[in-house]
C-alpha cells in the first residue's frame, strides 16, 4: 500500500477580465518541486475551469482519482496586491457575473444551513509560512462570491465526508508583475511568479506537517 502523503494542488483557468491566471504557472511549479521534504509525499494537480459545473464535476472526479489526505487550492484576485489566505468559504454567490461558460446562478447562495464554514486553524499556519519567505500575505474572511469561494465551500464539504481529505486550504494571488517597472519604488506591490513559487513551496511544507500529524493522531 502506497504510505505516502497525498496532497491535491489546484488553480484556475483564465476568466472573462482575467486572460491569464497566474494560479496555472503556479501549480505546474509546485508539482515540479523535488525536495527532500516531498520524499514520502505524493503531489498530483488539477487546473478548474472557471465554471460552476466544471467544479462540481470535477471535484469529485479528483477526489475519487487521486485520494488526497490535503487539498491546496489556489485562485486569482485581480484587484488584490497581496496574497490572501482565505480562512472561510461564505454560503453566497455572486448572481450578477456569469462563469466563463457564461452561466448565470440565479440564487444567492450555495446551499441551505450556515452562513459561511471554516477552513480551521491550520490556516493561521499557512499563513506565518507564507510570511516566513518575505511576501505580502494576510489573512482573509471574505473569499468573495464566485468560483474562488465555490470551491472554496465545496473542498470543504468534502473534508466532512468520511472518504474526503482531512484539510483543505484556498489562497488568493495577486496578478504577477510582468516586467520590472511594475515593482519600481512607489507603485502598487506586485509578485513575481518565483515569490509566488517561493510562499507556495512554504505553504505546502506546513500543509504536509499539520496533515501528517492529523492523520497520526487519528
Amino acid at each position: 500500500m502506497n504510505s505516502k502523503l497525498r496532497v491535491l494542488i489546484t488553480g484556475f483557468g483564465p476568466f472573462p477580465g482575467a486572460p491569464y491566471n497566474p494560479t496555472q504557472p503556479l501549480v505546474a511549479r509546485l508539482l515540479r518541486l523535488r525536495r527532500p521534504a516531498f520524499s514520502d509525499v505524493e503531489l498530483s494537480g488539477h487546473i478548474f475551469p472557471v465554471a460552476y459545473r466544471a467544479v462540481d464535476r470535477e471535484l469529485p472526479e479528483m477526489l475519487t482519482k487521486h485520494r488526497p489526505q490535503a487539498l491546496l487550492m489556489f485562485g486569482l484576485a485581480s484587484r488584490t496586491p497581496y496574497v490572501r489566505i482565505e480562512t472561510r468559504a461564505r454560503n453566497a454567490v455572486t448572481t450578477l457575473w456569469p462563469d466563463a461558460d457564461q452561466t448565470r446562478v440565479h440564487k444567492g447562495s450555495i446551499a441551505g444551513g450556515a452562513d459561511a464554514m471554516m477552513f480551521g486553524p491550520h490556516t493561521a499556519r499557512l499563513l506565518r509560512a507564507a510570511i516566513g519567505t518575505g511576501v505580502d500575505a494576510r489573512a482573509s474572511r471574505d473569499a468573495g462570491s464566485y468560483l474562488c469561494n465555490y470551491l472554496s465551500w465545496r473542498a470543504i464539504e468534502a473534508t466532512c465526508g468520511d472518504n474526503g481529505p482531512r484539510l483543505a486550504a484556498f489562497v488568493h494571488v495577486p496578478p504577477l508583475a510582468r516586467d520590472a517597472a511594475q515593482q519600481r519604488k512607489g507603485a502598487p506591490y506586485r509578485v513575481t511568479l518565483e515569490q509566488l513559487v517561493d510562499a507556495g513551496e512554504a505553504m505546502l511544507l506546513e500543509l504536509v506537517r499539520v496533515t501528517r500529524k492529523a492523520t497520526d493522531a487519528s
